[in-house]
């Protein structure tokens, strides 16, 4: 749910015209910071930078970052 929650804050810049690329400047190091913290070790370290980029670069904020790395965590790991 944590992750869901997490791509749909870094998505609100769509939302909001005007302000949305400056609320992406903010967002993008938080995200990967949380990232990092989140999934500990080298595929944590990976999917924040990738979090970051996603969030930084302009039309990729659709991409969902914290619930593609939840399952590929969760999911496809295990097998």
């Amino acid at each position: 749910m944590l992750g869901i929650c997490l791509d749909l804050i870094g998505m609100i810049s769509y939302f909001i015209p005007g302000i949305g690329p400056a609320l992406d400047l903010i967002w993008a190091p938080i995200a990967g910071w949380l990232m990092a913290r989140m999934y500990p070790g080298k595929s944590g370290k990976v999917a924040a930078v990738f979090a970051f980029l996603e969030e930084i670069l302009p039309g990729t904020d659709l991409i969902p970052s914290f619930t593609l790395m939840w399952f590929f965590k969760h999911i496809l790991k295990k097998k």
